[in-house]
């Protein structure tokens, strides 16, 4: 396992893992105000608020948002607004090779800390999680020994009792009692089959009023499934034994399992003194349970539980507004999630990645989709899944030359190649050129040449664009769709073992320049080299490397995420003369390519040779745009 795949998985489970962990924390503190809430009603009450709070820690409150936005997917209509990807026209022009410079040493040691990070972590948890278990794992070996060597007890006045207490604790089935030669305590073995261990020789230190009430508190163990509890407790334990809540949490039930099983005893008409004395012989004469799971009479802190045997309080039944509260409660945090998501559905990319920077969108003023003139495909379609060439966005409006449909259902719904499914296969095979006219002449007033309308800002934030495509193909194509979620390979941007090797931006951040006729580069200049027939390089100007992770995407055709913690702008010249890598192997894909030789090098060998990056292959769970039906647009 490659520290870079670590650090991949680091970025991708980090923030889901601590969300989870604040949310399951501060449940536990909610429940163990409510408890103080409870603390003059039954036991039984607190026992359960201690192992909801438990078991919160292994249901994250992001899957039951998951089943409410899936509940939601059914009726929820297609989004129509998301983050646009900066597109610019094709321009053809040569740009000079860069001067490599090695990145300072100390952002090197920083990026080599944060790839060793991850794997230490992990090391680290997945340690202390087998030492755990490996303890768990020899004590319940050594009371399996003992099951193993006990003799069943037919017989004799243990088994009357047995079988008095069965009747008076409302037990529905017989308990087998297993005599141990053991010192370990009477206690309940199993979950499913449960057995009561009783050692031999106890029964002559105890008359027959302690061995009643000892029976009783065990079957009341049974009654209750305190073992199959505890078993659940102990595998919350294992998986977040770094918690220091989760062992806390452990004592709180333990205790309170214990308590309520001595209230039900004493309710049931044992007599107090007598259940102590049973209590404190057996004590006196046996070793305590070493694991939570096996149901004892020993538990919790003795001395309290002496005093709340001995004392004559009388506890309160929950009445009428503690039920409600309870079940408010319980309410709250099981729907809450489920509601959230339903409000909160995510049926495209595009709203799943947030409504920031929404605008209204101009009016369309005219919209013309035809088959392209040009009888071949375009350069940036040559042996390569690339859609960003011969498009433009600008004040006025969008504009398209030879171009498949697919590459304009990509920019309206801010998606990857392999995130599109179904649809006919002229999708791809057919080019159209797109002209889409805005009636935004208000826009315009205030633009009165190329450097008034470089402030203009042709972004999502003023023109709406997503909106306006996707609209035009609503029209023009018919186009209806939904959202599935599927595993597809993707790319981790990382940094290579040997470092970084981009040159930090000569500009100063938020320059830009105007071409004429509104050819327009964004702030942050990114243009795309060509030549003899397929895409050759990409050439950068102050840019993040965020921004180049999503120039990848689309030459890869599958979504690349900055993982690499870079921050700052760089320029930069990447050229390749090779395939593409196949995002579904990691392969070099030679596509329409002539076959490789020894001076064609595919862009992943460019971006780690080049760049000092490296884009590490990966599967992740992705939204998929499945096309229900489209239709060749007609002749304007």
């Amino acid at each position: 396992m490659s520290p870079n795949f670590l650090s991949a998985t680091w970025n991708a489970v980090a923030g889901p893992v601590g969300d989870h962990l604040w949310q399951s924390t501060l449940f536990a503190v909610v429940a163990a105000l409510l408890t103080l809430f409870f603390r003059k009603n039954h036991a039984r009450a607190r026992y359960w608020l201690w192992l909801t709070a438990s078991i919160k820690f292994l249901i994250p409150f992001s899957f039951l948002i998951a089943i409410g936005r899936h509940l939601a997917w059914w009726n929820a209509p297609a989004a129509t607004n998301s983050a646009l990807y900066a597109v610019v026209e094709e321009i053809g022009q040569p740009f000079s090779q860069p001067v490599s410079v090695s990145a300072p040493a100390l952002a090197v040691s920083a990026s080599r800390l944060m790839h060793m990070l991850p794997e230490m972590l992990a090391g680290i948890w997945l340690c202390g999680c087998l030492l755990v278990l490996a303890v768990w794992c020899l004590r319940w070996h050594r009371i399996s020994a003992t099951v193993w060597d006990s003799l069943p007890l037919r017989s004799g006045r243990e088994v009357e009792a047995l079988r008095r207490m069965e009747s008076v604790t409302g037990i529905g089935r017989r308990i087998e009692m297993l005599l141990s030669r053991g010192t370990l305590e009477p206690g309940i073995f199993g979950m499913a089959n449960p057995v009561l261990l009783w050692p031999e020789g106890i029964s002559e230190h105890l008359e027959n009023t302690h061995l009643e009430a000892i029976l009783a508190h065990e079957l009341w163990h049974v009654r209750r499934r305190d073992n199959l509890a505890a078993a659940i407790h102990m595998i919350v334990e294992a998986v977040f034994w770094f918690h220091p809540l989760v062992w806390w949490l452990g004592t709180r039930l333990v205790d309170e399992r214990e308590r309520a099983c001595d209230e039900e005893v004493v309710e049931s008409g044992g007599e107090r003194r007598v259940y102590a004395e049973s209590i404190l012989k057996v004590c006196e004469f046996c070793l305590g349970s070493p694991l939570a799971c096996v149901s004892g009479v020993t538990g919790a802190d003795l001395k309290k539980r002496m005093v709340h045997i001995m004392s004559e309080h009388t506890i309160r039944q929950l009445d009428l507004s503690r039920k409600l509260l309870l079940t408010t409660a319980a309410l709250v945090a099981t729907a809450a999630p489920i509601v959230f998501g339903l409000v909160n559905a995510t049926p495209t990319q595009a709203q799943s990645q947030g409504e920031s920077a929404e605008a209204t969108p101009p009016a369309i003023k005219a919209v013309s989709i035809k088959p392209s003139a040009e009888s071949s495909p375009s350069p940036a379609y040559a042996g390569s899944n690339a859609h960003i060439t011969r498009m433009m966005f600008s004040p006025n409006g969008f504009t398209a030359t030879n171009v498949p449909l697919q590459a304009i259902i990509q920019e309206a719904y801010g998606v990857q190649a392999n995130q599109i499914a179904g649809g006919p296969d002229w999708l791809n095979s057919e080019r159209y050129d797109v002209q889409i006219s805005l009636d935004n002449s208000e826009m315009n007033k205030s633009a009165s040449g190329p450097e008034e309308m470089n402030k203009s800002s042709w972004g999502p934030e003023r023109i709406g664009s997503q909106k306006v495509l996707q609209t035009a193909l609503a029209d023009k194509t018919k186009l209806s769709l939904h959202t599935d979620t599927k595993n597809l390979p993707t790319y981790a941007l990382v940094v290579a073992e040997n470092g970084p090797k981009l040159q930090p931006a000569q500009a100063p951040a938020g320059s830009a320049q105007g071409y004429g006729n509104g050819k327009l580069l964004s702030m942050r200049r990114m243009q795309m080299q060509t030549g003899e027939g397929q895409v050759v390089g990409l050439a950068a100007e102050n840019v993040s490397v965020a921004d180049l992770a999503l120039q990848l995407s689309r030459q890869l055709g599958t979504t690349v995420t900055d993982q690499t913690g870079l921050k700052g702008n760089y320029d930069f010249n990447l050229h390749w003369s090779g395939p593409s890598a196949s995002p579904e192997t990691g392969a070099e894909a030679s596509d329409n390519a002539s076959a490789p030789d020894s001076s064609r090098i595919s862009i992943l060998t460019a971006v780690q040779e080049q760049l000092g990056l490296k884009l590490e292959l990966q599967n992740k769970p992705m939204p998929v745009l499945v096309i229900d039906h489209i239709e060749k647009p007609a002749e304007d």
